[in-house]
């Protein structure tokens, strides 16, 4: 029968250019032996990797995390994403979910649902009531209904950066003719989230329908809400359908209802496509409009396109060869994952860039860091992604006559957003300059080249990547002995406008030893300060209830690790335990070893360049030790032999340092080391002492991820990454030791398990000859990270101890990283 050969989908577009086995990850089960279903030259394509069946029932559908609950499916870039449906929205694409700027918000529970009526006997197809197929596969939603007469299949899939085409197909499986009517109907929502209703939250946006000539349009009005919704005076949803219909709006219940009608020969198919288009502005939609036209007049060859797109990030993101059902599972699910997380270019950014989760509240722009380690994963499967990600970043690299801080010359930002803060002329929160982030951008820039083999990508990053490694040296060596500190910008939330460190400092009991006149009374005992004398003296006395430091929060930002024990960050009551243990209950000197200070840095002329923490961080200092190696790669590519000298004796130099400053003997372990403001220039002692008080962290092993540590200490670090009571868990390599006196399962960097510090652990293990061990520890993350083995979203972080799963959903870091060891072949088959 013509609907069983017929599908725009991928999955039987493969089968005549490669064996495919699909699998639905529904049916895997981590307590189950899972059969290899291996074939050579083949990979194993997985249906439904990810649940996407959903219908929300407000804008903001939020689980205990902040994130959107359903998973839709994003694709190509664009802004808008769709689910499948539950029993009750049959026949249609549920949501729409779009990116409203900055935040993914659901605009309907269900636009375009299909209902099929027998012209003649008036017999609706109870779509409910078929035999049903929907499903979610690499590149498309299908969903299938079955009658004894009549076969529909809808599949949508994306076809632009802002369009999504939808094929419904209608098949007569019997021997008489059909007349069949056809209505499609939709409906905004009218709640917000589980308190408020839209008018109630947003009693100025303005929602309509407008029907045109072409198309069925929802305009949505200017709404400037910084922290929930951004839209402009223009923004605007698209539908439009390849057959003639009749449609009637009704914007008092914000709905719609289209008819149309289509008769059936025996045995006969016809499609009908439909588009739905996201729109930011009026300019976005008139540059669309001539494709949209197109798609309709000739569906298949975008499909193919499509089809032909996805077949090339399988069969260079999924091995050839030997991957069993669990490894492409994985793989497939990272994949989709990253490329669901894609944005093309809009508003400020300038480049294709990769989000950490489009459904998690706050992460729809793009950071640094997370930059870095998602072009490294997509190198291999979408290289020109990964290559615009990169750039989107260094797009806004400080430059020398940059007008607000021309002092941080070569630095890339911490997030790049749809809007610019204000001090740069936009209205967004969430753009941060506040910090930048750990320098692995020429370890991504690296892997690019050894995917592509681009040398123009490297001449075009490598000047750009040199001033960003000297930036480090200028701005974050307070005492000059070439061991870095993490910090902080200039920056409003971090000083005053003299250039005087800022902070808050809260008092139960006013101190008698302390001159506070000069600060500012606020709520609670609270007292917002400014001056380094002022701030020394409160920390060497250490006799404040509670002190808030705006660098330190951007210190925090800034190494990745936002609240990681080493930078001083402890619960009271967890304080408390430790004074009792160490100094008989005395919290002021238990204080003590938990304090932090910030040093200013200041030019020639005293003029304020940012801040330093006053301690040199171990894996900032390998990162950047890792950074000259791979800067003399590329130096060497580009013909520069002498630039390459220079940057490889500077790596062996710090390479070898780092091993005599960072090593406690005692315990076996690296550590970050407290330092003085003493400036060491032409100094090469180890200044200051270890902060072994502070508890072991993934900082420790970096070092034998980058391949510097020496053997023997190396060694010692496997010991206690494998002890059962330190970071060998349930889920292994959290990002603190279960002996760490900050340790909490549930504190985002305190003890939850981020997956890029297991992958640096793992290849830490695998570069010092434990592979055996490495594979272990990742067998239990595969087998113990909840839904990770079957159809759950890749996760932000996960508990330790349960392996439940924590943070955001659909995140992109945690996709990376898996992507990347399933290269590595450190899954255990």
């Amino acid at each position: 029968m013509s609907f069983i050969k017929h599908t725009i989908f991928a999955l039987f577009v493969l089968l005549s250019l490669i064996f495919i086995k699909p699998i639905n990850a529904e049916k895997l089960s981590h307590k189950q032996s899972l059969a290899k279903n291996i074939e050579t030259s083949s990979y194993i394509l997985v249906k439904n990797s990810v649940n996407r069946v959903g219908t929300p029932t407000k804008h903001k559908n939020y689980d205990q995390y902040k994130n959107q609950k359903f998973n839709p499916f994003f694709d190509l870039g664009a802004w808008h994403g769709f689910l499948l449906p539950e029993k009750s929205s049959y026949g249609a694409f549920t949501g729409p979910m779009v990116i409203a700027q900055e935040y993914g918000i659901f605009i309907s529970d269900k636009l375009e649902q299909l209902q099929v009526t027998e012209n003649t006997t008036e017999k609706v197809f109870d779509l409910t009531k078929a035999k049903v197929e929907n499903y979610s596969t690499p590149g498309a939603l299908v969903q299938t209904y079955q009658f004894t007469a009549l076969h529909i299949e809808l599949t949508l899939q994306f076809v632009s950066n802002r369009t999504a085409l939808v094929e419904t197909r209608l098949t007569n499986l019997s021997d008489t003719p059909l007349s069949l009517d056809l209505s499609w109907q939709g409906q905004l929502l009218s709640q917000w989230d589980e308190q408020k209703s839209v008018n109630q939250a947003l009693p100025m946006w303005t929602r309509k329908f407008i029907l045109n000539d072409q198309a069925l349009l929802i305009d949505f009005g200017k709404a400037r809400s910084t922290w929930h919704i951004m839209t402009s005076d223009s923004s605007r949803y698209q539908i439009t359908r390849s057959v003639k219909s009749e449609t009637i709006i009704d914007n008092k219940t914000l709905s719609y209802q289209s008819k149309s009608s289509m008769i059936l020969a025996p045995k006969q198919s016809k499609n009908i496509v439909t588009t739905q288009s996201y729109f930011h502005d009026l300019k976005e939609a008139k540059q669309e409009q001539e494709f949209i036209q197109t798609v309709l007049k000739s569906p298949i060859t975008y499909q193919q396109k499509s089809n032909k797109r996805w077949e090339k990030y399988l069969t260079k993101g999924i091995k050839e060869g030997e991957t069993n059902e669990l490894e492409a599972l994985v793989a497939t699910k990272s994949i989709e994952t990253l490329i669901g997380n894609w944005r093309s270019p809009a508003g400020e950014l300038k480049h294709d860039g990769v989000t950490p989760s489009v459904t998690a509240r706050w992460f729809n722009g793009v950071w640094a860091w997370d930059s870095w380690k998602h072009a490294y994963a997509m190198a291999r499967f979408a290289p020109d992604v990964a290559k615009n990600n990169i750039r989107a970043m260094f797009d806004y690299q400080i430059q020398g006559n940059d007008p607000l801080r021309p002092q941080d010359k070569g630095m890339v930002i911490d997030a790049v957003f749809y809007n610019k803060d204000k001090v740069r002329g936009g209205d967004g929160g969430n753009w941060n300059e506040r910090n930048t982030k750990p320098p692995l951008a020429s370890w991504a820039v690296w892997k690019i080249y050894q995917a592509t083999k681009d040398a123009e990508f490297i001449e075009e990053m490598f000047p750009k990547l040199q001033a960003y490694h000297k930036w480090w040296y200028s701005n974050r060596d307070h005492n000059n002995n070439g061991l870095i500190e993490y910090g902080a910008t200039k920056h409003r939330y971090h000083n005053d406008p003299q250039g005087n460190i800022s902070f808050s400092i809260q008092y139960n009991t006013l101190p008698t030893d302390i001159d506070l006149s000069g600060c500012q009374k606020a709520e609670k005992n609270w007292y917002q300060c400014s001056g380094m004398s002022l701030y020394k003296q409160i920390v060497e006395l250490a006799n404040y209830d509670n002190i808030d430091i705006g660098a330190q929060h951007g210190t925090g930002w800034e190494s990745g690790m936002d609240n990681a024990a080493r930078f001083g960050f402890i619960s009271s009551d967890q304080l408390a335990i430790y004074a009792n243990k160490f100094y008989a209950g005395d919290l002021l000197k238990a204080r003590k070893d938990w304090q932090v200070m910030f040093f200013e840095n200041r030019d020639q002329h005293h003029q304020l360049l940012g801040f330093s923490i006053n301690q040199e961080s171990v894996e900032l200092n390998t990162y950047l030790a890792r950074e000259k190696i791979l800067l003399a790669k590329m130096a060497k590519l580009l013909g520069k032999k002498i630039i390459a000298k220079q940057y490889n004796d500077e790596a062996n130099s710090l390479s070898k340092r780092i091993n005599q400053c960072f090593f406690d003997q005692a315990t076996g372990f690296f550590y970050d080391r407290k330092i003085s403001a003493k400036n060491m220039k032409d100094n090469d002692v180890c200044a200051g002492k270890l902060l072994t008080q502070r508890g072991r962290g993934p900082e420790g092993w970096s070092p034998l991820w980058a391949g510097i540590a020496d053997k023997d200490k190396a060694s010692r670090v496997k010991d206690l990454m494998l002890n059962e009571k330190e970071f060998n868990t349930m889920i292994p390599l959290g990002t603190a030791a279960l002996s760490n006196p900050a340790y909490n399962q549930d504190i985002y960097w305190r003890g939850r398990v981020w997956l890029d510090q297991v992958y640096f652990g793992l290849i830490a293990l695998k570069k010092y000859g434990y592979q055996t061990e490495a594979k272990q520890l990742a067998k239990k993350l595969l087998l113990n990270a909840e839904g990770l083995n079957k159809n759950g979203a890749i996760r932000e972080n996960y508990n330790p101890e349960t392996g439940d799963v924590q943070g955001a959903n659909n995140f992109s870091w945690s996709a990376a990283h898996l992507l990347m060891l399933y290269h590595e072949s450190l899954f255990e088959r």
